[in-house]
Parts: structure tokens; sequence; C-alpha cells
């Protein structure tokens, strides 16, 4: 009898891997390729072509995301951009529940927790110091709770469509890099008002462009360093990993650069193409160093506040380099590729470069240790010397110039301190979504705006304290145990090429939760989404050689009707008539599930739009208070009906209806904001000035005192620089309202604020 198809292939591989300079692996394929024969063959380059509009629509959707969102700092582009999110999840999950295969559901438990994340945003509205950002936050969550969703439906329609998610998710991440190189090359088209030498473009902030370019590298190098594929995609890796590295340097960003070293080192210790990535990864950084160094020893390009036309000027010279740099990786990319495909290196060539690749690490570390045990600190005292820098709250600033990535001192040690102090005040419970930008003013010590505690860790002690913390664990690790299942970077033997991509998916997931640690890009929704995807796609993935089961429901042979064909013996009606019913709720369990999370979604994205819509009710009411006064009061009573939450809607409605000569309903409506949220100094603000303009500085001091109390470097103007004359107006109103107060019996009598 003939053998089985797989013994008979396994036993062909064998003989062909007895070729001198072939691989097992090598063979294997080559082998399997030619005995499944032209047809199978055919059918596998149709399939590779239709990868090409999954991929183009993903990296659209991840550059729509970033260009249009930016930093997710501001409400209008950020909330259409939750919107679509949302909507758009909620399709792919509703069509996951119509068409997906029957069997175990993997990604489940991970979902969950991270709904339940969600949801702890959303209560945290009932205790927040800052409800109106809580609500905000909650529409960020709902957005990425669904992209996470998406993610794991979409493993289930279409497993074999990983190439087009990791092939998306790096082509978007060069056109974004791309695109912030040309800001610095052409300064005066596309960043005309840009005045730093780091990149920042698009998102507005170094430090996300920079994790852009950390985990687009994780992709390059995937793309450089596999087996199958197109040769010349593999070649253009090469100029796109100087691209990514190029971009990474010139954000200047540690944060990214630290990152970026733990995924690299993750995907070399578990992904068994290591001389093939290092060999893309040697190249590009080569090339990526060498224009870095031009451009950080130009000061036209390194320096802060240059003239554009020097800037220009410079940039066009930078882009010259560029153009060099890619062409030469490039051909360098199709060179190897070229040699690598008509003969394959050696074991012994393999392990030799190995071992030299080895040895070169190995002599860079002693390299590094020995200069810094010949530093004048020595090597204990060097370390020492890092590590009270980096946790000094109290450190200077780097500038922003190429040095900084040598620096260890950092600002984020005192916004990190902060963060504890609101976490030892909230322990429980933390502030609330978002509430670290309130809480944080009553314990800084400088008057720099921040909204985030640069750290992700730090940012939920602060705003959901210990229980936030354990759910964020509890994620973490049902995360971890679907990523192992999928990824098995235990076991031995050759990968295959999904596993491959999975493992590079796990290291770019990595490389975001690292930088996560040290920055708040969790909160800027290019970034975020990327590794969400990723995240999702591993958890929904499932272990490899058991994914494929068939549904039992959809295995019974049909008709060119559809029904189910009678299959059997004398019971086969009987049999039919049994399994068309169980077909029939099964599908009606579909469809439930189809409608149940479209439904989810619009009323995700009602929620998501409210702040907007009573923004712009705000706005509009200011626009109308001068020509109709009655309209502009009906709208400024709309905005805070649409977003009952928001102060600024009640200070808003409070200016309409002292203007339109209502002083009590305008004291009655700031009162309200102040009881509504009495741990946020803007409140006790407004309503001071309230009285100062009616003529009462006595009766506003209590209110003054309570905004000093929750902000007390309000009233330091020769602190501040942006707000010099607002911190200056709340000083002369304080003074004011103490010398109108009888007896210091008045200031004990203010009521502290919660």
């Amino acid at each position: 009898m003939a053998a089985a198809p797989a013994e008979r292939l396994a036993g062909q591989a064998a003989t062909a891997a007895a070729r001198p300079g072939e691989s097992e692996l090598h063979a294997a394929e080559r082998v399997g390729a030619r005995s499944q024969g032209p047809l199978p063959a055919l059918a596998r380059r149709l399939q590779g072509r239709g990868l090409w509009p999954a991929t183009l629509l993903l990296a659209a959707l991840l550059c729509f995301i970033t260009f249009y969102a930016k930093g997710g700092l501001s409400l209008e582009p950020m909330s259409f951009a939750e919107i679509v999110l949302t909507l758009l999840a909620g399709l792919i999950v509703a069509g996951a529940a119509l068409r997906a295969p029957g069997g175990r559901i993997y990604g489940l438990g991970s979902t969950g927790l991270l709904l339940a994340f969600t949801m702890l945003t959303a209560i945290s509205v009932v205790w927040s110091v800052a409800p109106d950002a809580s609500w905000q936050d909650t529409g960020r969550m709902l957005a990425y709770s669904g992209v996470f969703a998406a993610s794991v439906a979409l493993v289930r329609l279409a497993p074999d469509r990983w190439p087009a998610v990791l092939g998306g998710l790096t082509l978007a991440a060069v056109v974004v890099c791309a695109y912030a190189l040309l800001t610095k090359i052409f300064p005066a088209t596309l960043a005309p008002s840009v005045t730093y030498a780091r990149l920042e473009e698009p998102y507005g902030y170094w430090n996300a462009i920079g994790l852009t370019a950390a985990m687009g590298a994780i992709g390059c190098i995937w793309l450089g360093a596999r087996r199958q594929g197109h040769g010349l995609l593999s070649a253009l890796a090469y100029p796109a990993l100087g691209v990514m590295l190029l971009t990474l340097l010139l954000s200047y960003s540690r944060g990214a650069v630290a990152a970026l070293v733990v995924g690299v080192v993750l995907w070399f210790a578990i992904v068994p193409l290591r001389l093939r990535g290092a060999c893309v990864l040697i190249l590009a950084g080569a090339g990526a160093t060498a224009v870095a160094a031009w451009d950080f020893s130009s000061s036209a390009l390194s320096s802060e506040n240059v003239p554009l036309a020097e800037r220009t000027t410079a940039g066009h010279e930078l882009g010259a380099l560029v153009l060099a740099m890619m062409l030469a990786l490039v051909i360098a990319g199709v060179a190897i590729g070229f040699h690598t495909s008509r003969r394959a290196p050696s074991a012994l060539l393999r392990r030799r470069a190995g071992t030299a690749l080895l040895a070169l690490i190995v002599i860079a570390v002693i390299a590094f240790l020995g200069a810094l045990a010949h530093s004048h600190r020595g090597l204990t005292g060097s370390i020492s010397h890092a590590v009270s820098a980096l946790t000094n709250p109290n450190a200077r600033t780097p500038p922003n110039t190429p040095g900084r990535l040598t620096a260890v001192a950092s600002v984020r040690a005192r916004y990190w301190k902060e963060a504890l102090q609101v976490f030892d005040a909230h322990p429980l419970l933390g502030a609330g979504a978002l509430g670290y930008r309130t809480a944080r003013l009553r314990y800084r010590t400088e008057t720099l705006d921040v909204a985030h505690a640069h750290s992700f860790l730090f940012q939920t002690l602060s705003d959901f304290g210990i229980v936030g913390l354990l759910l964020a664990l509890a994620l973490l690790l049902a995360w971890a145990t679907a990523a192992a299942r999928a990824t098995r970077p235990s076991q031995r033997g050759s990968p295959t090429a999904e596993r491959v991509g999975l493992t590079s998916m796990l290291c770019l997931v990595v490389v975001f939760g690292a930088h996560s640690l040290v920055d708040w890009t969790w909160y800027v929704p290019g970034n975020a989404c990327v590794a969400l995807i990723c995240a999702g796609w591993l958890a929904g993935r499932g272990p490899l050689p058991g994914l494929h089961r068939i549904d039992p429901l959809a295995a019974a042979p049909r008709d060119a009707d559809g029904p189910p064909v009678a299959v059997g013996g004398p019971l086969a009606p009987r049999a039919d008539t049994r399994r068309a019913g169980l077909l029939d709720r099964v599908g009606r369990v579909r469809a439930s599930l189809a409608a149940l999370a479209i439904i989810a979604a619009l009323l995700a994205a009602w929620s998501q739009w409210q702040p907007q819509r009573a923004e712009e009710a705000r706005e509009q009411a200011l626009e109308q208070l001068a020509s109709h006064p009655a309209r502009a009061l009906a709208t400024a009573h709309d905005a805070v009906s649409l977003d009952p939450l928001s102060p600024l809607a009640k200070f808003t409605l409070a200016s309409v209806q002292q203007y339109t000569g209502h002083t009590a309903l305008a004291r009655a409506t700031l009162q309200q904001a102040v009881r509504e949220q009495p741990s946020d100094p803007q409140t006790w603000l407004e309503l001071a000035r309230d009285e100062m303009t009616n003529g009462e500085p006595r009766a506003a001091l209590p209110a003054l005192q309570a905004s000093i109390y929750l902000n007390p470097q309000a009233i330091a103007p020769e602190l501040l620089a942006e707000n010099e004359r607002e911190a200056i107006e709340i000083h002369n109103d304080y003074i004011e309202a103490l010398q109108a107060a009888a007896a210091p019996a008045t200031v004990k009598s203010a009521s502290a604020p919660r």
C-alpha cells in the first residue's frame, strides 16, 4: 500500500536535505511545493496576491488614526477616531459571529478582562476627581477594547491572513516614519513652526514617533529574515529598517531605544532565524548610524530655535544622504537575497558566523563595563550615579539635543513621585480615570502642565489604585498565557513561517509594553492600536496545530440547494431533522450575537460622541452671546445636558446667565459645579471670580482658599511662564479677599475640599 502523503513528503524532504549547503527546512519547503503539483502552487500564488488588499487596508486605517488623531490630546479628532474604530470593530465582531467556524474560542479571557478594565474606567466617574475626563477616557477604552476584540475575531475568520496583519503594521510604520523624516528634510513645507531638533510629527510628540520606529523595526527584521515571500520585499526590508532606525535616533527617544533593545534581544532569543535577522539589522543599523552621526554634527539640524532658512538648507543635504543610504541598502538587500537563494549557507558557516556575532556582543559588553570601571566614578559608582539620576525627582532635564541619548536623568521621576502621592491619598480605587492631571496639582512643586504620569504602572496606581493594578496584572497574565500558547517559544525544531510571524508580533507587543512603563504612549492611539491588533491576534490564535478544526455542524454534505443531504441508513431522515433543528438554533444564536455586537458598538459610539457635541454646543453658545443672548442661553443649557459632567459647560452656562442678568442662577450653577467636582481647583476659582465680579471679596475668600489649597502653585507668578497673567490675577484676588476679611475666623471657616 502506498505511503501516507505526510510520510511520503517527510521521506522526500529527508532525501533532499542531503544536498550540499541546503538546510532541512529549505529542502522540506522545496519538496513540499513540488509534490503538491502546479494547481496548489497556483492557488498559493493567488492567495499571496489576495493578501495585498488586506495589507493596504490595514496600513491605510493605521495611517488615518495616526495622522488624524495625532497624540490623542485633542477632543474632536480623538472622538472621531474612537467612533470609527468602535463601529468598525462592531462590524468585524458581528461578521465573525455569523461566519466564523465552530470550535473552541480563544482569547475570551483576555477580552473579558480588558472589558472589565474598561468598565472600571467607566465606573470611576462616580469617585473621580475629574469625572468629565474619566468619561472621555471611557470612550478611548471602549475603542481600544473594540480593536482588541476585532483582532480576536479576525483571527477566527482568516487565521492564514497573519502576513497581511504584520505586513500592514510594518507598512504603516514605514509611511509614518518616512513622513517624520520628510519634516526635517523639507521643514519649510511640512513643519515651518517646529523649532525643536527632535522629530515629533505627525504625533506632535517625539517619544511617540520613536516608539512607532521601534515597533516598525521589529516588523522590518521579520520581513528581511523570513524564508518565505517575494525576494524583492525581503530586500526592501533593508532600507525600510534603515528608515526606522534613523527615525528612532533622530527622535532622541531614550525610552524607545531601550524598548527596541528589549524587543530585539527577545526576537533573537526565540526566533531561530538569527543570522538572517542579524544581517538585516547590522547593515541597516550601520547605514542609519552613519546618517545620524552626520545629522548630529550639523548644528542647523541638532540645535533648537535655528532659523528656518538654515534648517531648510541642511535638511536638503540630509535628504540626499537618506536617499544614498536607502539606495545602498536596497543594493545590499538584493545582493544578499540573490546569493542566499542560489546557495544557502552551510551549517559550518552558520556556526562560525553565530560564534563571531556572539563574540562581538561579549566584547562590546566587556568594553562598556571597562569604560565604566576606568571612569572617575568607577563601575559601581557609575551605576549608582545613574540610578540616582534616574530616580531623582529634582534632577535637571537634559536638553533636546543629541546628547540626551546618553543622558540618564529624566523629569519622569518627578511625575512618578506625584503619582505615588496621589495613590497614597486614594489607595484603593485611585483618583479616577485620567484623574492624575487634576490630583497632582496639590502635590506638584513646579508649574508645568502634565496630563499623564509618563508610566502605565504609575498612572494605573494613581487613577485606579490597588484594584486597577490587580486587574491590569490579571489581564497581563491572561494575555501572556494565550500568547505563549500561540507562539510556543520553548518548542524546539525548525519554525514554521506562521510561528515566526506570531513570535515577531509578540516581540512588537513587548516593545510597546516596555516603552509604556516609562511613557504615556498608551494614550496615543496610533501606537496603542498597533500593539492591540498584535496582542488580540496572539490571544485569539490558539495553538497552531489544533486551530483548523472542522465544525461538525458545517461538515455535513449539502446538495445544490443548500440543505444537508441525508447520510446513513434507515434512520437518516430522523438524523437530518435533528441536525436541521440544531443548525437553526445555532444560526439564531449567531444572529443574536451579531446583533448584540452591532448594538453595543452603536451605543459605545453614541457615548463617545457626547463630549464633542457638548463642546460644540458650548462654543456655539459663546458665539451667540453677543447677538442672540436668549438663543445662547438655550444652547448653553444643551451643552450641560449633553455632557453633565463637564465643568466647562457649566462655566459657559454661568457666563451666559451672568451676561443676561441672571446673577443668582449663575452663582447657583457654579456652586453646583463645585459640589460635583470639589477636588478640581478650577471650579472653586470660577466661583470665587463670580463673587469678586459681584463686588463681594469677603464671600470669595473661602473659594479662593480652597482653590489655592488644591493648586498651591496658582499664586506663584514668579514660577509661571505661560499662565503668568492668570497667576497674578489669582494672587491679586486672594490679597484683596484677605484684606476684605473681617477676622481670621473667616479664614478658618473655609470648607476644606474633598
